[in-house]
């Protein structure tokens, strides 16, 4: 046997991986949801010339999404279309029948957005990265 570190990982490999935890896991958390957790997603917000002037990044696992990247340009922040963004979040994640939606977020960055539209705050790290808290949030659908 043999460790290897590969920090180029092959496609291949890591599906390995991951195909491995999800044969594991279905003994104890049967998948019977349109798709397999893993799957990923994103939504836009394009300008009229249909450039992204912001998005969400996600994916799911088991029965909960999970809200990765939040983006918005600069211009576009306080103008509702973060609060869009996250209703179509939540509308796409509950007509695929999942319970709740996490995320994370540091000290300077939405916590009070995400708690704005419904979120609560149900655990932190301080001094992580350092100087910093992180947050990690919830909303029940």
């Amino acid at each position: 046997m043999k460790i290897e570190l590969a920090t180029s990982p092959l496609d291949a490999d890591l599906k390995r991986i991951s195909d491995g935890i999800s044969a594991f896991n279905e003994k104890f958390l049967p998948n019977d949801d349109s798709f397999d957790a893993g799957f990923r997603f994103a939504l836009f917000a394009r300008n009229d010339e249909n450039e992204i002037i912001g998005g969400i990044q996600a994916s799911v696992v088991w029965s909960y999404c999970v809200l990765e990247l939040l983006w918005l340009s600069e211009e576009t922040r306080g103008s509702g279309i973060g609060s869009k963004l996250m209703t179509e979040l939540e509308l796409f994640s509950k007509e695929k029948g999942l319970q709740q939606i996490r995320t994370e977020t540091l000290d300077f960055q939405a916590k009070p957005f995400y708690e704005k539209n419904g979120y609560r705050v149900y655990g932190e790290i301080n001094d992580s990265p350092k100087g910093h808290t992180t947050y990690f949030l919830v909303k029940e659908l």
